[in-house]
């Protein structure tokens, strides 16, 4: 037995979907129902996952672009499989030249913080290794949005209005950014809704990247351009930073939580967060929800986990990682012994040595897809190569200046990465993807929606539903407006700065597909935006 709905404590049934041959959970309805247009030509989930990733870069460009990064986390015919396709910074790039330029950080738009995109290398990758179908037709529906323009929903309008106003700014100081708008605001605005909106040019991109399984983006026409408009507008790409590009594929990370087994990817992903603050949470005994002590516990052990991720995590082929030491059961208890009754301010436990899209995918054949994909921060670096509708994303805006750090930017180096997919299996047999995407809210929703379906009981869909709280810094937290007051105040007494927080956007966006008892599956879709569930 995986998983009954009904025999949860609280055994709410609202909104929760079930599916039998196939099931994509997005959120936006279009791609979702892009992805099971293609389980239902003949595809599986890996197949699904591509065409619905794709689909999101036109129906989606807000959180994700063809010039993003991706991570996979596929569970085919009885094996986990990852993938990291984040792409390292220009080998012409490093922390000593910018410092000599004037820079006391990695901005945030502009061509200092792009590195190599990954996305379409990660489509390609996916489809050759596990999809059933050819990759043109796998990307046609995403090709077809593109082309003939699709409505914009109030949510993504609502989006793309609140991202305009940075990149007006930035067009003011500096030219190379107006290529942003002639692609995603031609009227000077964001689409309204209900207003169709297309791309001609990122349809014969797709296009490209289809028919040449990718190699035009990073040893062909798409490239040349990206490296044309690198050449003439100051950027720092070289031919042989894309020729030399290739997606890894990695073995996930596990620890066992409540009898469960969760799986992230390794780094330079921050997954590793998310397992080291269940690995303190597991040793507490969490069985009231809305006792503030449980939300106490659970912020504490997020903090602790951060404050090891930040001063350590970095890329593991250029730094040292101590992963055995800190999923080990004996630092999991030396750091539960540190949380007390109050709020306190963590250093790490370890000396150190020196806007994004998620999806999840199933079929009737037992293949499913834990996926994500991102620009950052919105639309990116706020940089569009002419002619083809490539955003180009910001991930390297993680990196740092700071020669003894960890995460310090260096030629061929991969960033901090923050978008990270979620698998969970028990005793051995899959139960299925989850993720919640959102920037550093990422590993903080893994832990609190866990602790929602396996600590407390809820379904896949009330988990996702409950009020969110996220760490900032120090002792600052913010709510989610809707938390029991009870809770915030004790909160306050217990020494956190809380904030209660009226919008819903800081606090993530998630997907969950848990494989049932009776070999069906049961989907959840997050209520914060578009979130759609297409089964079969």
């Amino acid at each position: 037995m995986l998983f009954n709905p009904y025999s949860h404590r609280y055994p709410s049934r609202r909104n929760l979907v079930f599916a039998k041959k196939g099931v994509v959970a997005t959120g936006q309805p279009l791609a979702a129902e892009a992805g099971l247009e293609i389980i239902k030509k003949g595809g599986n989930a890996i197949d699904a996952a591509v065409a619905a990733a794709a689909c999101l870069t036109v129906v989606e460009p807000t959180s994700n672009g063809i010039g993003g990064d991706a991570f996979c986390i596929a569970y085919v015919k009885g094996k986990l499989y990852g993938l990291n396709s984040s792409g390292p910074a220009p080998k012409n790039i490093s922390a000593e030249k910018l410092t000599n330029e004037g820079y006391k950080d990695i901005p945030s738009l502009g061509w200092i913080p792009i590195t190599i995109p990954g996305a379409p290398a990660a489509w390609a990758k996916l489809v050759k290794r596990f999809g059933k179908l050819p990759l043109p037709d796998v990307l046609a529906p995403a090709i077809r949005y593109a082309k003939e323009g699709y409505p914009i929903s109030p949510e993504l309008s609502d989006n793309w209005a609140r991202q305009l106003n940075k990149y007006l700014m930035a067009a003011k100081e500096e030219k190379i950014f107006k290529h942003w708008f002639d692609v995603f605001a031609p009227k000077g605005r964001a689409p309204l809704p209900g207003e169709v909106w297309g791309c001609e040019e990122m349809a014969d991109t797709l296009s490209e990247i289809a028919d040449t399984e990718a190699a035009s983006f990073y040893k062909g026409r798409l490239a040349e351009k990206i490296l044309e408009f690198s050449k003439t507008t100051g950027g720092y790409f070289e031919v042989e930073d894309f020729e030399s590009f290739e997606p890894e594929w990695v073995d996930p990370l596990n620890i066992n939580y409540k009898g469960f087994d969760v799986w992230e990817l390794p780094p330079n992903g921050q997954g590793l967060v998310a397992l080291v603050a269940l690995n303190i949470l597991k040793g507490f005994d969490l069985t009231d929800k809305e006792d503030p002590r449980s939300y106490h516990l659970q912020i504490e052990a997020t903090k602790q986990a951060f404050a090891d991720g930040l001063s350590l995590l970095g890329d593991p082929r250029h730094i040292e990682i101590p992963l055995l030491k800190l999923l080990s059961e004996d630092y999991a208890r030396q750091r539960r012994s540190e949380i007390g009754e109050t709020a306190k301010i963590y250093a790490s436990g370890i000396a150190p040595h020196s806007n994004t899209v998620y999806l999840a995918t199933a079929d009737e054949e037992g293949n499913m897809v834990s996926y994500i994909q991102s620009n950052y921060m919105g639309f990116g670096s706020g940089l569009v190569v002419p002619g083809t509708g490539i955003a180009l994303h910001n991930r390297g805006h993680c990196f740092v200046l700071d020669p003894k750090h960890p995460n310090c930017i260096a030629p061929g180096k991969r960033p901090y990465h923050t978008i990270i997919p979620g698998f969970l299996t028990k005793d051995g047999s899959p139960v299925g993807p989850f993720g919640i995407m959102g920037g550093y809210m990422q590993p903080q929703a893994h832990v609190q929606v866990l602790a929602n379906l396996l600590d407390f009981h809820l379904n896949p869909q009330e988990a996702l539903d409950a009020p969110r709280w996220q760490w900032i810094k120090d002792n600052m937290v913010s709510i989610e407006y809707g938390m029991p007051e009870n809770v915030a105040t004790a909160l306050s007494r217990m020494g956190h700065d809380v904030k209660i927080e009226l919008e819903h956007h800081p606090f993530g966006r998630g997907q969950i597909i848990w494989k049932t008892e009776h070999g069906t599956y049961c989907c959840a879709t997050e209520p914060r935006t578009d979130g759609h569930i297409a089964v079969w």
